[in-house]
């Protein structure tokens, strides 16, 4: 690692990956918000769509059973109330059909996925999917107009041309994935597509749309049913 990605580890460690980080305070309040919005959730059988096992290991609060569905980094449990499950979220029933797993919940949660599906079209099909999974929900996802954007700590980089933003996600070091060439470094830019809050109340019309807040300033919004 270079020196100026050395500084750019340290200084993301202060601000989001640190357990005393402002990230770190931040989540800490998110549980304790969904604790208070789903107050039998340690008896819940929960889906965690795009999460991982490591999460909920960490977790405060644990459901009766979690069934965690990711692309590609589910986890691994030896927990039988921990189920790990390899999958394309967007189609998660089949996927757990596939897998032999009953489609029964009462939750769908849902941290930092809708961004990252691709487009309207395939966030329209996952919220399609998070309705039918489960009566209840709990889906976060980063505000689109929260002027760093989140996942490089870059300011306003979601509104830059897709050219200009490349060289950023490929040199910036406070990047939270570091990728090895150009191509990754797109994909990873057109993988990513933040969404508003008239976004949210179109997909999830029914939904309480809450405001996680930094120095007054909207960070994330959450859509939750519960």
């Amino acid at each position: 690692m270079t020196r100026l990605g050395t500084i750019g580890s340290g200084v993301r460690q202060v601000i989001v990956d640190s357990p005393h980080s402002m990230g770190a305070r931040a989540r800490i309040r998110r549980w304790e918000t969904v604790a208070r919005k789903f107050p039998k959730l340690r008896s819940m059988s929960v889906i965690d769509l795009g999460g991982t096992v490591e999460t909920w290991l960490r977790a405060p609060i644990r459901p009766r059973r979690v069934t965690v569905v990711n692309l590609n980094e589910a986890g691994r449990s030896a927990d039988a109330g921990l189920v790990p499950v390899i999958g394309d979220a967007c189609v998660a029933r089949e996927v757990l059909s596939a897998a032999g797993i009953e489609l029964k919940f009462d939750l769908v949660f849902s941290n930092s996925l809708i961004e990252h599906v691709g487009g309207h079209a395939m966030r329209s099909r996952l919220a399609e999917e998070i309705h039918m999974l489960a009566p209840r929900h709990w889906i976060q996802t980063p505000y689109r107009y929260f002027p760093i954007e989140p996942h490089w700590l870059f300011p306003l980089m979601q509104f830059l041309p897709l050219r200009a933003r490349l060289p950023i996600a490929q040199r910036w070091p406070l990047a939270h994935t570091v990728t090895a060439n150009r191509s990754e470094a797109l994909g990873e830019l057109m993988w990513t597509d933040l969404v508003g809050i008239t976004q949210m109340k179109f997909y999830f019309p029914q939904s309480e749309i809450l405001r996680e807040r930094i120095m007054g300033m909207t960070k994330s919004t959450v859509a939750v049913l519960a």
